[in-house]
């Protein structure tokens, strides 16, 4: 039997009804009976008809859905936002849409105008390591398409960002290691231009400043892709174990598991302590133990659906905004 795609038409013909009454039958409309509404009801059912959200869109100019661009959803941070944006969008009945950009400046700009081309209602980002350029983010934004930027931020972009107190959790890991009697403390980070790596560099800095320690530029390695290419994070380990170090921050989730098996590869002693920034739950069953520093990461996503919604829906426009900043825990 061919599959039958039932159309709005075809089940008021079938009803000997109007089209438009069994819209406002299908809304739930006042202006419809209850003995029609139970009919039209009882055979949507019975053939499973759903409306058409394409056509629904185009009327309502609205296509209930948000698209979300991140590095990779392999990333258990990553995975762990979208889980929170999803548990609000399906709750305000919002469809998302889940691109990566896999650290590309190129595929993120394809992928947001994508989906703006698309008509998605709004858009949740956090940025790629290569991008610099965000001209034709702010050209969509001004043409009125609602943006929320999460974790990785840009600068001077007058909308709502979400992010981690990425100073607070690199300068309380950095101090416990000095308290500890480390002064050699290397840093392994991401990508100069990410807003992470710079705050998470600049609580690193403070720890050290307030306890007298000089900062030395040859104990910071930056990972242009964030870990995605083992070759950058074993030049890193190369290049610490030549400089020589008593202890190790890691600003980064894939960076700390990348580095995890770049020492074992090498067979590299573990005999200095690790902090690192990850929301991965395997990095507990490592030995010696990981200071590990954890961020909200279901909050987070969990924020920015709300924040984003709250533009999409409001009937007036949005003037003043916030950064949201959410603590994060260390064990």
């Amino acid at each position: 039997m061919k599959y039958r795609n039932y159309t709005l038409k075809d089940v008021a013909q079938d009803l000997g009804l109007s089209t438009s009454t069994v819209s406002r039958a299908l809304r739930d409309s006042h202006e419809i009976s209850e003995e029609t509404k139970k009919k039209v009801l009882d055979y949507a059912a019975k053939i499973k008809f759903k409306i058409n959200p394409i056509a629904r869109s185009l009327k309502e100019r609205k296509s209930q859905s948000i698209g979300i661009v991140v590095s990779e959803i392999a990333n258990n941070f990553f995975s762990q936002i979208v889980n929170g944006i999803e548990s609000v969008a399906h709750q305000k009945n919002y469809h998302v849409i889940i691109s990566q950009s896999h650290e590309s400046s190129e595929k993120e700009k394809m992928n947001i105008e994508h989906l703006a081309s698309r008509s998605v209602d709004g858009l949740l980002i956090s940025l790629s390591s290569e991008t610099k350029n965000i001209d034709y983010i702010k050209e969509l934004y001004s043409r009125g398409l609602p943006i929320v930027f999460f974790d990785r931020i840009p600068k001077n972009f007058n909308t709502f960002t979400i992010v981690s107190d990425n100073f607070q959790g690199a300068y309380k890991a950095t101090e416990e290691f000095i308290l500890s009697g480390k002064k050699r403390i290397a840093h392994l980070t991401n990508s100069k231009s990410l807003s992470i790596t710079q705050s998470r560099l600049n609580g690193y800095k403070a720890a050290l400043d307030k306890h007298n320690i000089s900062f030395d530029e040859q104990l910071i390695q930056y990972c242009p892709y964030g870990g995605m290419h083992m070759d950058e994070i074993n030049h890193a380990l190369d290049h610490f174990m030549q400089e020589g170090f008593d202890s190790i921050f890691i600003s980064g989730d894939r960076l700390t598991a990348g580095f995890l098996l770049a020492t074992k590869e090498k067979n590299v002693a573990h005999d200095f302590p690790i902090a690192g920034f990850t929301n991965s739950d395997f990095i507990q069953l490592y030995s010696p133990k990981i200071m590990v520093i954890r961020q909200n990461a279901f909050e987070m996503g969990k924020t920015a659906a709300e924040l984003l919604i709250k533009m999409i829906e409001t009937k007036y426009p949005i003037t003043e905004f916030e950064q949201i900043v959410l603590p994060v825990q260390h064990s």
